[in-house]
């Protein structure tokens, strides 16, 4: 079973950076898309980012484009997501996940049921 720790979380003023990381293990860790979500208070779990086995592909929501970037190093098992330009709104609980999409899609990588095994999360709060 592959377990993710998350970490990188923090308070930071809007228009600040933050880096996430999560860190995973597992025996078939490189064969996972990974993927990054988020919750705010009152609201559902929404997609933020994800990444292909390989890292040759990711994908992002509308909201973060331009701001936020996924990577991995597969040799060291982590996933990061840099955070740039950050925005009240993105204060949320951060959580990294890994998962076997059916294809490769937005669509599919946005689906919260394409992945098998998730982190804790780490709270991100961005104060005005």
């Amino acid at each position: 079973q592959v377990q993710l720790v998350e970490s990188g979380g923090g308070l930071v003023q809007a228009g600040g950076s933050l880096r996430l990381s999560c860190a995973a293990s597992g025996r078939t860790f490189i064969s996972y898309a990974l993927g990054w979500f988020r919750q705010a208070p009152g609201k559902g779990r929404e997609f933020v980012a994800g990444i292909s086995w390989n890292g040759g592909v990711t994908y992002y929501a509308d909201s973060v484009k331009g701001r936020f970037t996924i990577s991995r190093d597969n040799a060291m098992n982590l996933v990061y997501l840099q955070m740039n330009s950050l925005e009240p709104d993105d204060t949320a609980v951060y959580s990294c996940a890994a998962g076997r999409p059916t294809y490769y899609s937005l669509s599919r990588f946005s689906r919260s049921d394409e992945y098998d095994y998730w982190g804790p999360g780490t709270q991100v709060t961005v104060s005005s």
